[in-house]
């Protein structure tokens, strides 16, 4: 087994902007390595990183979010720390969120997901994509020119969850600003607080409390009135827990998606004429723009059971520490994996959403998004390019990318191009 540096991972500039080499190199050492430092085990294979996502038994969710940095508040000890972990699972962070728990009550809230996330919802959702994104470029189309990440992508991603959810339209700045400090305070100090959606938790709570003394005829009257599959009424809280972690989950991730597609457009003339003469391909190019530059960079699970990953010794209460953007491009599961291949054959096996009982919720959610905004942008902008002035010549571009543990994006893109009448 390899040694696995963590700390010049997260640190290392360099790595924070070109990451893929490291990942081959240690991939080609041992698939699992061990962070001596840490105490954690690092999954850079294919196979091996699909054994852990579909082991929820053997591999507890508990510590998804924040891994070896807030440490456990208890002592593991045997060979099957199941009931430790359920023990103290309040004093974990992110601990009443659908993305740490387990079974069984993983598999009750994803349920109750399922009664907020209608597929009659879901496309009068996508409905509004098509006049959102429309109405977002009218803001700077005519300047032929625009920071993408500020002036579309994010805006974008909350507005269209926002409007899933029915956050009110005078709320949105609120929740933004409040998102933004947010991710600004984890990205300077690698740490998360116990409960980093308090802010989201608590308005949720209160427009649940409203919609339930007084429904109207709203989305959020729907997510009030909202049962458990076996038809039972959950607390205000936990409604208002899952919907801020729907809120805030899936910002970054479609945010990133965006902005790195259309960096690829931007640096690949060739592919951005093959997609405007043929608009079938914009499905399988975002899920090929999702492999090559995954936008989760790590997450993480608690070994439950003293187990093995890939041959390799796993005791109860091992970290281990999933890193989407290596087996994404693992040699063995994907062909010249460096590549941008818009007609990849397997690209959907890819797992920038996951894999198992924890896989994206809002993953069908990104991937519409990202189809409708590739839709109008390429009916509203020509020759798209990247801008030297900011990122400098095809031959010696200046990308800045988010330092934090978590997300990998882009902390900025500006482009140019012409805009279609």
């Amino acid at each position: 087994m390899s040694e696995f540096d963590t700390l010049k991972f997260f640190s290392d500039e360099a790595l924070i902007v070109d990451p893929y080499q490291y990942y081959a190199e240690q991939r080609s050492q041992c698939p699992v390595s061990f962070d001596s430092e840490q105490g954690l085990l690092a999954v850079t294979g294919y196979d091996e990183a699909v054994a852990v996502y579909r082991d929820a038994a053997g591999f507890s969710a508990c510590n998804s979010v924040v891994g070896p940095f807030a440490g456990l508040p208890f002592e593991p000890t045997g060979d099957d720390i199941t009931d430790q972990i359920a023990q103290h699972r309040g004093e974990m962070s992110f601990s009443d969120f659908m993305s740490t728990l387990d079974p069984p009550d993983h598999t009750r809230v994803r349920g109750l997901l399922s009664k907020l996330m209608t597929p009659r919802r879901l496309k009068e959702n996508e409905e509004f994509m098509w006049s959102l994104v429309d109405r977002q470029l009218d803001e700077f189309i005519q300047e032929g020119r625009c920071e993408f990440n500020r002036q579309f992508a994010r805006p974008i991603s909350l507005l269209v969850i926002a409007d899933l959810l029915g956050v009110p339209a005078e709320d949105h700045h609120a929740f933004r600003a409040h998102l933004a400090a947010q991710h600004s305070g984890m990205a300077e100090t690698q740490a998360v607080s116990h409960n980093p959606l308090e802010f989201f938790e608590g308005m949720f709570t209160r427009y649940v409390e409203d919609r339930r003394r007084e429904p109207r005829s709203d989305v959020l009257t729907q997510l009030a009135q909202a049962k458990y599959p076996d038809g039972s009424t959950p607390d205000i809280i936990d409604v208002a827990r899952l919907a801020a972690f729907l809120f805030a989950a899936g910002q970054e991730t479609t945010s990133n998606l965006l902005t790195f597609a259309i960096r690829v457009l931007a640096e690949r003339p060739d592919l951005q004429q093959r997609l405007r003469e043929d608009r079938s391909l914009i499905p399988n190019f975002l899920e090929e723009a999702l492999r090559l530059e995954s936008p989760i960079k790590s997450h993480f699970r608690l070994t439950s059971k003293t187990t093995t990953i890939g041959g390799q010794p796993a005791p109860a209460g091992r970290t281990v520490m999933l890193m989407p953007g290596a087996f994404n491009r693992d040699p063995t599961h994907f062909e010249e994996p460096d590549e941008f291949r818009i007609d990849r054959a397997n690209v959907r096996e890819h797992l920038a959403f996951g894999r198992g009982i924890h896989t994206c919720p809002g993953a069908p959610l990104s991937r519409v998004e990202g189809r409708v905004s590739l839709e109008r942008i390429l009916s509203r902008m020509a020759d798209i390019r990247i801008s030297e002035d900011h990122h400098g010549p095809a031959d010696a571009r200046r990308y800045t990318f988010d330092p934090s543990f978590v997300i990998r994006g882009l902390t900025e893109l500006h482009i140019r191009f012409t805009p279609v009448a």
